[in-house]
């Protein structure tokens, strides 16, 4: 009986990683890689990157997100004009046809305002993203560290 418990517990600790790097499907998109960053506390933003790839012949566009773990979670796209970065809201991200679009870190990206609490390195959360046509589709979200620069499901690629 002792034995059966360590397993499960070996078990659930193997499938964490797995379950991070989940993908979901909505119509023709898939997303997948969903990660963010740890966070000092909960009173400074969060982020948000992910991958979205359209295997369809229609063009379609990212306009919202929403999760649990933040009040006010918006698109945004980091610009570099005369060598200073501002980072504007973003009403869509366009997904082309046929495309791949990677929203990371000096590009586009989620920001999570409002935290309800602080993002752990090692914890999860779910995100739900809205498309102009596919309509929502929820998925998991990693947290790595505050040093991450991509989602560990890159090197499984």
């Amino acid at each position: 009986m002792h034995n059966s418990w360590a397993l499960a517990a070996v078990l659930s600790v193997m499938a964490t990683p797995l379950l991070a790097c989940e993908a979901a499907q909505i119509g023709d998109l898939t997303v997948d890689h969903a990660w963010s960053r740890a966070t000092i506390g909960a009173e400074r933003p969060a982020v948000f990157y992910v991958r979205i790839t359209s295997a369809g012949a229609a063009d379609d566009a990212l306009v919202g997100l929403s999760t649990p773990i933040a009040g006010m979670p918006m698109l945004h796209e980091t610009v570099v004009t005369d060598g200073a970065a501002s980072m504007p809201h973003a009403m869509s991200i366009p997904v082309p046809a046929g495309q791949t679009v990677e929203l990371d870190p000096g590009g586009y990206h989620g920001m999570l305002m409002g935290l309800t609490t602080a993002l752990k390195e090692g914890d999860g959360f779910d995100m739900t993203l809205t498309f102009e046509k596919a309509g929502q589709v929820t998925i998991p979200v990693e947290v790595l560290s505050m040093r991450a620069d991509r989602s560990s499901c890159a090197d499984a690629d």
